[in-house]
């Protein structure tokens, strides 16, 4: 009864001063009181996930650039499909996104501790956090308070960059959202971890390519005899968070053609150049970036719900 009383008094002192509890605004301590222990049940579920599969990390932090980049950081990426409606997830752009269970799993155990409180946009944007740091990533924290979205339309991944646009595309597709080149860049270096599959850079392969590193095609080639879902990792080190994917854009030896163009476009090499020497620097200006796009366009209080199952709304 004691702690009762406590509890309620500490939520009437951060309401009264302003700090966020509901649809005040994102907060490092939002879920301090309503669920402290969400953050560690995420990461619990995150880290036995990769402990079991490691390639699941690229797939985390894939899913949070694939939902922040349409509608916000509001979930849409987690909606099932409905008799009246093909949601996000079943987009061509995103049938090879995994990692679904991992956020499923956290928001079983939350909602067992802390019915109703905890976003799954939330979760999303925790996972791909914790997913950088498991695989050996910077750590970096990131304010919570993010709500669920209603909307997850097939036609709305239009608006996801594509493997095939150069540096200059990029930097203005990513510009619309209020990044930098330096940003683009930055988020680029994700593909240090993970995999491509030969449709989305079996192009580069039907014409002379001098951006190309011939023995590196005769790989791509050799992937790509496998079928167009044969997988071709983006650097030496697939699990691993670190810089290869940098240094093997120096090589001419970059996966797809959307990030060989970070090391063709001047405006773009010398960031390139940096981060292969520098991996300390690489990380620092990472961290910030991934805050950026964790905040995108999020949904507060009256925007959007906080659902009791992520792949549907309430």
């Amino acid at each position: 009864m004691v702690r009762a009383n406590l509890v309620s008094v500490i939520l009437l002192m951060h309401a009264i001063v302003g700090f966020p509890l509901h649809a005040r605004g994102l907060s490092m301590t939002y879920y301090m009181m309503s669920c402290p222990f969400a953050e560690q049940i995420v990461k619990n579920s995150v880290n036995n996930a990769l402990q079991a599969d490691p390639t699941l990390a690229a797939g985390l932090i894939r899913m949070l650039f694939h939902d922040c980049f349409i509608e916000g950081c509001d979930a849409s990426i987690l909606l099932d499909s409905t008799k009246d409606n093909t949601a996000e997830k079943d987009s061509p752009a995103n049938l090879s996104l995994r990692g679904y269970e991992i956020i499923d799993d956290a928001k079983d155990k939350i909602e067992n501790r802390c019915p109703g409180v905890v976003s799954c946009a939330d979760i999303i944007a925790m996972a791909a956090r914790d997913a950088v740091f498991w695989a050996g990533g910077p750590y970096y924290d990131i304010p919570k308070g993010r709500f669920d979205g209603k909307r997850s339309k097939i036609e709305d991944t239009r608006n996801l960059p594509s493997p095939f646009l150069n540096a200059s595309q990029l930097i203005q597709t990513f510009g619309n959202r209020g990044f930098t080149p330096l940003d683009v860049v930055a988020l680029s270096g994700a593909h240090t971890l993970g995999v491509a599959r030969c449709s989305s850079f079996k192009a580069r392969l039907t014409t002379p390519d001098s951006s190309l590193d011939s023995t590196f095609a005769n790989t791509l080639t050799k992937t790509c005899n496998a079928g167009d879902n044969a997988e071709q990792p983006f650097d030496a080190t697939r699990n691993d968070f670190d810089n290869a994917y940098f240094n093997a854009l120096q090589r001419k030896s970059g996966v797809l053609f959307s990030d060989q163009t970070l090391f063709n476009t001047p405006r773009t090499m010398n960031l390139v150049n940096v981060y292969a020497r520098n991996q300390a620097k690489f990380f620092f200006d990472f961290q910030q970036a991934m805050r950026k796009m964790s905040n995108l366009d999020v949904k507060l209080g009256s925007q959007g719900e906080i659902r009791q199952n992520c792949r549907i709304i309430n």
